[in-house]
């Protein structure tokens, strides 16, 4: 019996990730089928429900859980589940056309050129793109990198349960480090922790970063250096090289016993106080009983206040998650 914290809204992980025994007819039939492009962002939200991350998501949301998941963190769909940001899929407005309700169409990620998976169409929609940025970023401003990518999407949204049908590039490169969260499970029940804080990191790991994951073993049976592997604005460093520059001072300067590093194909959204909260919940979906939650937390420029992220949790419904967050100061 594991002793981790349970999957969010679940007893059981729920990935989404074809059986790789019935995959390659899989491809073959979605090859045949209409071809829906995916953004970056799109792609990375996919394979977090492809790999369980995003567990118990089925697929792209509707209308319905996306408005109430922009203004009061809730899936009604999932008996109103806690759920802090819309995960959807856009597309142009001749292509949700060209679609009926109920059929099959291929899901491709449009920088690579990959077949991704499946999605059965349930529903077409329109959004207020300008209502959910204020809702998830708090701001409109399109300087703002996660308004960018909400502004410039596609005008009608797709929504349905999705197969996944391939983990792109991340295994062959990035190794053991990119992980499901069923094999950090694994890892933290060999080790036999129980209670887990998870570092999360988009940038080469420094001195403070450091300093917060020894606090947190000093609380916890382990800590989860876990980095973003997916894409981050331009200028930000390509995550090839800061997984190299992590691995060597994790390496050099932490008890390998009370360490493990892991990654994710998510793209970062820049969105501050909600994006600490998704992180939560997909670090909860890992195994991990905390959330390191530091100064500016998942922020950009000045569009949050350095510790929003950490007054943000003040706002969860009691018992809508199990994971606790682990505040830093300065």
């Amino acid at each position: 019996m594991s002793r981790l914290v349970p999957p969010h809204g679940s007893t059981e992980l729920k990935p989404l990730l074809a059986d790789p025994a019935v995959r390659k007819d899989e491809l073959k039939r979605t090859e045949k089928l209409k071809k829906i492009p995916m953004t970056s962002r799109e792609t990375g939200d996919l394979l977090m429900m492809g790999i369980g991350a995003f567990t118990p998501l089925d697929g792209f949301m509707g209308r319905d859980d996306w408005l109430a998941c922009c203004e009061r963190y809730a899936l009604p769909s999932k008996k109103d589940l806690f759920w802090p940001i819309p995960i959807t899929l856009s597309t142009t407005e001749d292509l949700a056309k060209s679609v009926s309700i109920g059929e099959d169409v291929g899901l491709w990620d449009t920088e690579t050129g990959t077949l991704m998976g499946t999605l059965k169409v349930a529903e077409k929609y329109t959004i207020d793109k300008e209502h959910e940025c204020k809702e998830i970023f708090q701001t409109v401003d399109p300087e703002h990198p996660g308004v960018q990518k909400v502004m410039s999407q596609g005008p009608v949204n797709l929504a349905g349960p999705v197969k996944v049908l391939s983990e792109s590039f991340f295994p062959k490169e990035f190794g053991s480090i990119y992980q499901t969260p069923m094999q950090a499970r694994k890892l933290f029940q060999e080790r036999d922790w129980s209670t887990v804080a998870a570092l999360q990191l988009r940038n080469p790991m420094h001195n403070s970063h450091a300093y917060l994951a020894w606090v947190a073993i000093e609380v916890c049976d382990g800590v989860y250096i876990h980095q973003l592997l997916g894409k981050l604005k331009p200028g930000d460093i390509p995550a090839d090289v800061r997984v190299r520059a992590i691995d060597a001072l994790v390496n050099k300067y932490f008890r390998k016993e009370r360490v493990i590093q892991g990654g994710y194909p998510m793209e970062m959204r820049y969105a501050g106080p909600r994006e600490a909260l998704l992180h939560a919940v997909f670090r909860q979906n890992y195994g991990c009983s905390h959330l390191i939650v530091g100064r500016d937390h998942a922020g950009v420029g000045n569009y949050y206040g350095p510790f929003d992220a950490q007054k943000i949790f003040h706002e969860v419904p009691a018992g809508a998650l199990a994971i606790h967050p682990l505040c830093m100061d300065w």
